[in-house]
């Protein structure tokens, strides 16, 4: 396995990322997009590293697979501001992470495909479209738009937090949901790019945009092959939409709910809480993920065969 620094522009901006091919070089690549949040090309952030993409790169490097991942805006070697960035920045950026993938000579054009976890899920969505593309996987993707997706994680979250926090939210009379519309309440109702709330700064722009987010109409303009890969435990992401999405796509579709699996693709026997998650990061990701993502890509992969797809 190699890793490659590479420049990726995009408007104004220069982003940084990192090319990974295996020994063998069969043509095939893929774009890999991380979650959301200030994270890096890995998938790490300050609070946590959960490294999904350098896994997900390192799995498909030794199935011969090539792949970019990429420092988000204004993130690690990346240039621009990261909390003025919006969700349809992202996918800007997206868009030119993969004009410079296509590029490579060593790399077959025809056979593409974008993997996007969480808000890289979402990204991927709206790439579906493109018909140049070999197919679109979708880690813990949703399929509503983001404030009902904020909504449903808010009802997940309570009934796991520590018992003295729920009497104490229920001494005070406080409820999460309710709490949590209306903060975004005064989100929607901004125009600025960052905002303050409770003394916290928050990327307003991206919340409008991503609560404004439709993934179903994405998806239902998809001219590629689509996996969607959820786990069973994920409280930040409704399992049911990989049901949902199956009446969607429009374009063959493949999907998993894995039994055990949270947010961050690991395994987890115990409860879906937000507790675990570091815990969880210290441990791989689960290998039926990796297994599922690498073995329909090298499905796809021959099946395009270098010389182009008829989509339906």
């Amino acid at each position: 396995m190699s890793d490659f620094d590479i420049a990726i522009p995009s408007g104004v901006h220069q982003l940084r990322g990192t090319l990974t091919t295996g020994d063998s070089h069969p043509g095939a690549a893929v774009l890999l997009i991380s979650g959301s949040g200030p994270i890096d090309r890995d998938s790490n952030a300050k609070r946590i590293q959960i490294a999904v993409m350098s896994q997900i790169a390192a799995h498909l490097a030794d199935a011969g697979i090539t792949s970019l991942r990429y420092d988000k805006r204004g993130i690690g070697e990346s240039e621009g501001e990261y909390r003025s960035t919006g969700l349809h920045d992202n996918i800007d950026d997206a868009r030119a992470a993969l004009a410079a993938l296509r590029a490579r000579p060593e790399l077959d054009a025809d056979r593409v495909f974008v993997v996007g976890h969480s808000e890289g899920a979402l990204i991927a969505s709206a790439l579906a479209a493109d018909p140049d593309l070999a197919g679109v996987v979708l880690l813990a993707g949703a399929a509503e738009n983001g404030k009902e997706v904020l909504r449903w994680q808010a009802r997940q979250i309570a009934p796991t937090l520590p018992k003295p926090v729920q009497l104490l939210m229920k001494l005070l009379r406080q409820d999460i949901a309710r709490s949590q519309a209306r903060k975004l309440e005064r989100i929607e109702a901004s125009a600025d790019d960052v905002i303050r709330i409770q003394g916290i700064k928050i990327n307003a722009k991206w919340h409008r945009e991503f609560m404004a987010f439709d993934p179903s109409q994405a998806l239902r303009r998809a001219t590629v092959p689509v996996l969607a890969i959820t786990g069973s435990k994920d409280i930040q992401v409704n399992p049911a939409d990989v049901s949902s999405m199956e009446q969607i796509v429009p374009t063959p579709f493949v999907g998993h709910v894995v039994e055990d699996v949270t947010h961050l693709l690991r395994s987890e026997p115990g409860p879906a809480s937000l507790r675990t998650y570091k815990k969880q990061a210290k441990r791989a990701l689960d290998d039926r993920i990796l297994a599922i993502i690498t073995d329909w890509i090298a499905t796809e992969s021959r099946t395009t065969n270098g010389a182009g797809r008829d989509h339906v």
